[in-house]
């Protein structure tokens, strides 16, 4: 599995960016809603990241890359 260390709040902006697609799709089956509550659970990790004094990181594994990249 690849992981990456990647700008916390850039992560946290495609993130809400994925969730407002995928919101926008009147979609009600069990693997939607799995994506969003995933990408929910990023951009929150995110967001936490970014406004700690902790360094501004975030690590992604290349699956949750592509799950927010392929929705953005």
């Amino acid at each position: 599995m690849s992981y990456a260390l990647l700008d916390a709040d850039r992560v946290a902006k495609a993130a809400q960016t994925s969730l407002g697609v995928l919101k926008s799709v009147q979609e009600t089956s069990e693997a939607h809603q799995r994506k969003v509550i995933m990408i929910e659970r990023i951009e929150a990790l995110a967001r936490a990241a970014a406004d700690s004094d902790a360094g501004k990181a975030v690590t992604l594994t290349s699956e949750e890359f592509w799950l927010i990249s392929r929705n953005w």
